[in-house]
Formats: structure tokens, C-alpha cells, sequence
């Protein structure tokens, strides 16, 4: 298989809870992205946020709304991933990264409080 080529079979469809790391990636035109590095989930409210992915240009963030498939062998999204953003920059991200630190913080400060 070459770096633009798709296989022929990607497999049955899988649930994001069961997508395996490095799981190659592709667009809709079959050309390689990268693969699964990380699913971003919340599993206790099962909702799906999307994947960050390994590229040759680094770690890229796929939102559940780029992503068109997820199967055994391959993970199809809607953009090609040179128009994914850095997981950094793209604003969801950011919100759950943000909202992170405050859950951490108010961990720790009830941890440390007087009892």
C-alpha cells in the first residue's frame, strides 16, 4: 500500500470506544493523514469529541464532525488532514483544556482546605 492509497477494506464499523490507537487515517480522497494517536471522549456521558491525530506535521485535532467513519482498519474524515488545526488551536479544545485546569484547581483546593 502506498502513503495515498486506501485499503480496499477497511473493516467493519467500530464504536469510538473500541477504536484502537494507530488505526491509520484517511480522507475521503484515500490519501493518508496519519493515525489515531488518542480518542477524545467522555465515556460517562458517551459523547464522542473526536481524535487527535499523528501527522508527518505533527499532532493534528479532528473534531467528531470531520470524522466520517470509524472502522476496524481506517478512520475516514471529511477534510483533508493538512485542514486540521493543531490541537491547541482549535477552540474546543482549548474550552476542555481550560475547563480541565478549573476542575483540577477546585480539586486541589478541596483538598487542601481545613477540615
Amino acid at each position: 500500500m502506498t502513503q495515498n492509497e486506501a485499503p480496499e477494506d477497511l473493516g467493519a464499523p467500530v464504536a469510538y470506544l473500541v477504536l484502537k490507537d494507530g488505526t491509520p487515517v484517511f480522507d475521503e480522497s484515500g490519501a493518508r493523514a496519519g493515525e489515531v494517536e488518542h480518542v477524545l471522549d467522555d465515556e460517562q456521558s458517551d459523547v464522542f469529541h473526536g481524535l487527535i491525530i499523528k501527522t508527518p506535521q505533527g499532532h493534528r485535532f479532528a473534531p467528531a464532525d470531520k470524522v466520517s467513519g470509524l472502522f476496524e482498519h481506517g478512520v475516514i474524515l471529511t477534510v483533508p488532514g493538512a485542514d486540521l488545526p493543531e490541537p491547541s488551536e482549535d477552540p474546543a479544545a482549548r474550552v476542555a483544556d481550560e475547563g480541565l485546569q478549573d476542575t483540577l484547581k477546585r480539586a486541589w483546593n478541596w483538598l487542601v482546605q481545613p477540615k
